[in-house]
């Protein structure tokens, strides 16, 4: 159960939990599905699972990489799990990533616990920032990425500014001419 979805409720048979802990910023609880593999939840939401995360980072990384006409430079804010650079760095257009992610728990959790989802966070094209992706976007240069992509959590907690109107605009202030946005957006059946 979550407050953000009043009368639905998720679940997964948990098998052998791998981790617990309190970060600096949330609640971080892996686990070993019966069904569903490895299991990363913050504070309380499923974030991804190995059985399916493919379908998440595939549509939230190519979409904007290919209608992109020369993706050099990417911003990717969030995305502990490292799924999305593994994405990333796939394209050979692309030369730099910028990876901006707040909890470093949650990439180490990651790259010891879904290991091949987090196996292109070490790639040399990657260069990571464990810090705030807001604060990133405010003092970045104008016109420094042709792509952004903002693979964040539920617009609470730390993800919270990344929904603000403030930070598109400096979002679109750091993106090149031409240049292509992609978000995690909820779940438009779930939200109103």
């Amino acid at each position: 159960k979550n407050s953000q979805w009043p009368g639905q409720a998720n679940a997964l048979q948990v098998k052998k939990v791998l981790l617990h802990k309190k970060t600096k910023f949330q609640d971080l609880l892996v686990f070993e599905s019966t069904d569903f593999g490895n299991v990363i939840i913050l504070d309380g939401v499923i974030q991804i699972t190995e059985r399916d995360e493919m379908s998440y980072q595939e549509m939230l990384s190519h979409l904007p990489l290919f209608s992109c006409e020369r993706p050099s430079q990417v911003l990717v804010i969030g995305g502990g799990d490292g799924g999305v650079i593994r994405e990333v760095v796939k394209h050979e257009l692309v030369q730099k990533v910028h990876w901006c992610e707040i909890d470093g728990d949650v990439i180490e959790a990651a790259k010891t616990y879904l290991p091949e989802v987090a196996s292109a966070v070490s790639n040399p094209k990657v260069d990571l920032l464990v810090g705030d992706g807001v604060a990133f976007a405010e003092n970045a240069k104008e016109a420094s990425f042709d792509v952004i992509i903002v693979d964040s959590s539920d617009p609470v907690g730390p993800a919270e500014k990344l929904f603000s109107k403030e930070f598109y605009e400096n979002a679109h202030r750091i993106l090149k001419p031409g240049g292509v946005i992609c978000s995690q957006g909820e779940c438009l059946w779930n939200n109103e």
